[in-house]
């Protein structure tokens, strides 16, 4: 098959290179060129060399978010095998690792995990914040429950930030693109408040553009708008008894779109043109603190306690229907808090044994009201619904991780967790669940660069209650077991690495597509997430990074996976429908990605040429046709730029989808809107972003 010989191509054309989301070059001015830094991650919670991990994990760095232009967390996807990131609204992602994660309806519980120096994200739409002093990003793939926690039976994202610093450093940048007057500046700066005890670090930036959606019915050329301001301030004190404490702080405001769809005749007539007969508007307001105490306890125990609160306040409004036919208007009001504590004791026994255990609680409080007005009806009268949840969590965790021989390691791990959800609106519901999730890994270093090694998982997503009418009041958490087996080596100058893996998921009660149910009684269809049956993926990732000269560095990755719904009982008795197809909704069979960067030293620095490839596979679009699954086209995104680089500043002319190509970021089948009861005009598609061309500039003390 066509995208076989693509992966296939890629990974023969790089064999001998690698990727730089697992080293960094030094620059070639340095007469070290060529040794390239380890990238150090805290995949197990505990700092470790990535070649040592055995664990699937890709590590993007600060240098190279600034080098891809990777402006948002979201975007670390085009350098991640198995990552798969869409958004169709200012404040909402859809993401999966490996065939699992979140559905149309960002109600359900994120199936891949967020975590932000630890602390736990209870939604996705972090996932759209700028990466603002962001030190690294480590993808983890495949169920990460025991370290991690529950909803990370796909994997984790782990985002840790700049900290302060006892040494005064900053940095300043801004970007400008067109067409759509693409912007951000960013500011960062760190230093001593007391020397050599307190510091601290201020982050602000904020960023914009106009988008590639317009709304001739409003006569709205800039459709898919987006501004988003951000400040975030750190505190980190070297306290008595070796004790160190963090504070981190943030405030963000998002105005940008609700969800905003342009009628389509199919997946390949690519319609900018959205006419609504309001304009989408959503703003969300976040606010948050947490704290972080790192404790030695004697000479073989390290506590570490964090302590989190956040609060998301949101208002959205927008057509119902996405139509030009004035059918329905949508508001809608919401607020999240959530609360959570940690702690964990990492104990070394003997120079072969080693422990680390740990409880966790956390409350998540949600309040929704939302309001569709019927345009269709005399009168244009209003429906209005209130709902409000309240979620226990807790869980006990351990992992033991045993030398059985200098060069062979087994990890054990054991999670627990329990979780109430209660539900209110018209009707008071109530979902419960207790899982255990284990974890069984063996590492064998064959030499000092070469590593395999073997893993066996379970991890769990808690499900969750719908509204009323739905013939399902509560549905079930999802779970999944995952065999896996990679290798890790590396030249010994680390000029050239290479990771891969294989991976076959068995899930139970996969959460894979939202849907419409007959109203129980009668009365029309109401949504509802649902369990849609069993499902398997199986597959093999590669990354790989050569450094084939002093200037010039090669980096790659790619992902080709079978991803099949096996059993769809549970779908079909409560919807009294069938699936279209066994794909999951949006998921690609395989993604691919090439970067090239080339260094060419000029006076007092040096020109850095980056070029990018990232493609995409077929996905199938949602659908409520029994019969019909509407398929999206694969495709490729070219992205380059041109940077001079000297003396703490730099300079850069950049392009992001050079090429222009058309896709679709989300795709929704007319059946969607007929089972509802409403006419169709056609289908329902949300383009990705078109060409930009811009120039960045940044400076460093």
């Amino acid at each position: 098959m066509r995208y076989i010989t693509i992966l296939a191509t890629s990974v023969a054309t790089l064999a001998l290179s690698a990727g730089a989301t697992f080293a960094q070059e030094a620059p070639a001015s340095d007469p070290a060129a060529t040794q390239v830094d380890e990238i150090i991650v805290t995949a197990r919670k505990r700092e470790e060399r990535l070649a040592d991990v055995p664990v699937a994990v890709t590590a993007i760095t600060a240098e190279t978010l600034e080098r891809r232009q990777l402006t948002s967390v979201r975007d670390v996807a085009l350098v991640t095998p198995g990552l798969n990131i869409n958004s169709d609204a200012a404040g909402r992602g859809f993401l999966s690792i490996r065939g699992i994660g979140t559905t149309l309806l960002d109600s359900v519980q994120p199936g891949v995990g967020i975590f932000v120096d630890g602390v736990y994200q209870a939604n996705t739409s972090y996932l759209n914040s700028p990466t603002l002093a962001v030190e690294q990003i480590e993808v983890l793939r495949g169920p990460q429950s025991t370290l991690f926690g529950q909803n990370t039976l796909g994997g984790a994202i782990n985002v840790t930030t700049k900290q302060p610093t006892n040494t005064p450093e900053g940095r300043v940048t801004a970007t400008y693109a067109g067409p759509d007057n693409y912007y951000i500046f960013g500011a960062t700066a760190s230093g001593p408040l007391i020397e050599d005890t307190l510091f601290a670090r201020v982050s602000v930036g904020t960023q914009g553009r106009d988008g590639f959606i317009e709304n001739s019915l409003l006569g709205d050329d800039d459709a898919n708008r987006l501004e988003q301001s951000t400040v975030r301030g750190a505190l980190r004190w070297l306290a008595p008894g070796d004790a160190v404490i963090t504070v981190n702080a943030f405030v963000d405001s998002v105005d940008g779109t609700a969800p905003l769809y342009a009628v389509t005749t199919g997946p390949t007539d690519y319609v900018d043109d959205a006419q609504t007969n309001v304009r989408s508007q959503a703003e969300y307001d976040y606010t948050g603190v947490n704290g972080k105490l790192e404790l030695p306890l004697g000479e073989a125990t390290d506590l570490t306690a964090i302590v989190s609160y956040d609060r998301r306040d949101n208002e959205v409004s927008s057509d119902g229907d996405f139509q030009p036919l004035d059918l329905i208007r949508s508001t809608g009001f919401g607020r999240l808090e959530t609360t959570s504590a940690e702690l964990r004791f990492d104990t070394r026994w003997t120079d072969s044994v080693s422990t680390l255990f740990g409880v966790f609680s956390s409350n998540q409080s949600n309040e929704q009201t939302s309001t569709n007005q019927l345009m269709f009806l005399p009168g244009a009268p209003s429906a209005t619904a209130n709902a409000q949840s309240d979620a226990d969590i807790w869980a006990v965790f351990g992992t033991a991780f045993w030398d059985l021989a200098p060069d062979l390691e087994l990890t054990v791990g054991l999670r627990y967790d329990n979780q109430v959800i209660n539900f209110q609106n018209v009707i008071t519901s109530r979902y419960e669940a207790e899982e255990w999730q284990p974890r069984v890994a063996l590492r064998k270093r064959l030499d000092d660069n070469t590593m395999i090694y073997a893993s066996v998982a379970r991890g769990f997503r808690g499900g969750g209650t719908n509204g009323p009418g739905a013939p399902n009041p509560v549905y079930d958490g999802d779970s999944v077991w995952t065999y896996e087996a990679g290798t890790k080596l590396s030249s010994t100058d680390n000029r050239f690495t290479l990771a891969s893996a294989v991976f076959y998921n068995d899930y139970s009660d996969i959460i894979a597509q939202n849907s419409l149910a007959p109203i129980v009684g009668g009365g029309g269809f109401v949504g509802i997430n649902l369990n849609t049956g069993d499902a398997e993926s199986y597959g093999i990732e590669v990354e790989f990074t050569a450094q084939l000269t002093d200037v010039w560095t090669l980096s790659g990755g790619g992902l080709l996976q079978h991803a099949r719904i096996t059993d769809s009982t549970q779908y079909e008795v409560i919807t009294g429908r069938t699936l279209p197809s066994d794909r999951i909704p949006f998921l690609p069979d395989w993604t691919v990605n090439l970067q090239s960067d080339y260094v060419i030293p000029w006076g007092a620095g040096d020109f850095v040429f980056t070029a990018g490839v990232y493609g995409k596979g077929d996905r199938n679009g949602a659908s409520l046709s029994n019969t019909f699954a509407p398929k999206l086209d694969e495709y490729f995104l070219v992205n380059t730029s041109l940077t001079y680089q000297g003396d703490g500043w730099e300079a850069s002319i950049f392009a992001n989808n050079l090429l222009d190509e058309d896709y679709y970021e989300a795709y929704i089948d007319s059946s969607v809107l007929t089972v509802a009861g409403l006419p169709a005009l056609g289908n329902l598609g949300q383009i990705g972003d078109g060409r930009r061309v811009g120039i960045r500039l940044g400076y460093s003390f």
